[in-house]
């Protein structure tokens, strides 16, 4: 039986932290499917495919991970996914209480999905979208710390496009 992993998140966009969590969880599942969550209370700088595309780009090159948009209760998509395992990243201890809480609901509400948080390597741990969205607004250079296709994509939607 293959196990299956959903690795979630806004990716709004993906950073280089999320690429290496991405691999690492490529190493220990059969199959990782990235699932950009569309939560229409939130207002992203790119929207639902544009996100979908970027995330594509980025892991073109790993052939055990695919790629989906989903909105609604992450337990009810992997169900729908054959997911077993949530797959979270840890930035820092400050991203656990926020991350326990969530596995701790998602294990009341799906018992036979279970979370695993994996950590990035050390130079990643400091990066975040949020971050990333901040320095590229703000006329920074961002390229060590996200993907090509994202950079230019911030390029792009910070010159109108």
């Amino acid at each position: 039986m293959l196990k299956v992993a959903v690795y979630p998140g806004s990716f709004d966009p993906i950073t280089n932290g999320h690429l290496d969590v991405i691999q690492r969880a490529a190493a220990l599942f059969d199959q990782v499917i990235i699932g950009c969550a569309h939560n229409p209370e939130k207002s992203p700088m790119f929207t639902p495919e544009q996100r979908l595309e970027l995330v594509r780009a980025a892991t073109k090159h790993l052939p055990k991970v695919t790629v989906d948009v989903f909105q609604g209760l992450l337990v009810e998509y992997c169900r729908k996914k054959g997911a077993t395992v949530v797959v979270r990243g840890l930035r820092a201890v400050s991203d656990f209480e926020f991350e326990f809480q969530m596995a701790l609901m998602n294990r009341k509400l799906e018992s036979k999905v279970e979370t695993i948080f994996l950590m990035p390597k050390d130079e990643y741990t400091f990066i975040s979208s949020r971050l990333v969205k901040e320095i590229a607004t703000l006329g920074g250079d961002v390229s060590k710390f996200v993907p090509t296709a994202v950079q230019e994509a911030l390029k792009r939607k910070l010159a109108g496009g």
